[in-house]
């Protein structure tokens, strides 16, 4: 199956998925961090209790989630091509990566924010402490185990996405795989792509597990 396979190709594909994956991640962690403690904070019976404020922010991402990533590519090409000049390649591939990936992460971080136990929260506020020190001093330590599993999560989504970008020529593996897997009938190559993706999710799923048990308390 592994016959005939130009492993040059192979590894400039895997170099690509891994610079899509390294950005896109970054990112969406910076970005979804703070969207996910928004959206905490303003929720119902929660410290900055703001309904109209949650109520918009939550409608955002769970429209920005509901969208299929292939959708979201195509509609965004436009921006993309303004943002980085080019809708192919790594560079065209990490603004709908980032969108698509960002409300998922944060999500997921308010779901963890919401296992904190809230006698922690409501013990901070009785020695005075600003929603900055509740926030930095108390939520995000006790909430840390969750936040690295849902990182360890929107890594592993950001690795599918990667690959369907290349439906539109976002370059790394999953264009290698539509490429000559699909449009050349190389089935070798389609292989060799399937073990690389899944080596790259085992990787990162035990990476995550292992920091989740390190930092759990």
């Amino acid at each position: 199956m592994l016959v005939g396979i130009d492993w040059r190709d192979i590894g400039w594909a895997s170099v690509d998925t891994l610079l899509m994956l390294g950005g896109a991640l970054s990112l969406t962690l910076l970005l979804g961090l703070p969207l996910g403690v928004v959206l905490f904070l303003t929720a119902p019976k929660q410290v900055l209790e703001a309904q109209k404020t949650y109520a918009v922010v939550s409608f955002g991402v769970n429209i920005l989630r509901s969208l299929p990533f292939v959708i979201l590519l195509i509609a965004m090409i436009p921006v993309t091509v303004f943002l980085t000049g080019t809708s192919l390649g790594v560079a065209g591939a990490i603004p709908p990566l980032v969108v698509g990936g960002t409300p998922f992460f944060a999500r997921l971080v308010e779901t963890s924010l919401r296992e904190v136990d809230r006698g922690i929260i409501e013990a901070s506020q009785a020695m005075g402490a600003s929603v900055r020190q509740i926030v930095l001093g108390a939520l995000l330590p006790e909430a840390l185990p969750g936040i690295i599993a849902a990182a360890t999560v929107t890594a592993i989504a950001l690795v599918s996405y990667t690959a369907l970008s290349g439906v539109v020529g976002g370059g790394g593996l999953g264009d290698l795989a539509i490429r000559y897997g699909y449009q050349r009938f190389q089935l070798n190559v389609m292989f060799a792509t399937i073990i690389l993706l899944l080596i790259l999710v085992q990787i990162l799923q035990s990476v995550g597990q292992r920091l989740v048990i390190h930092f759990s308390r």
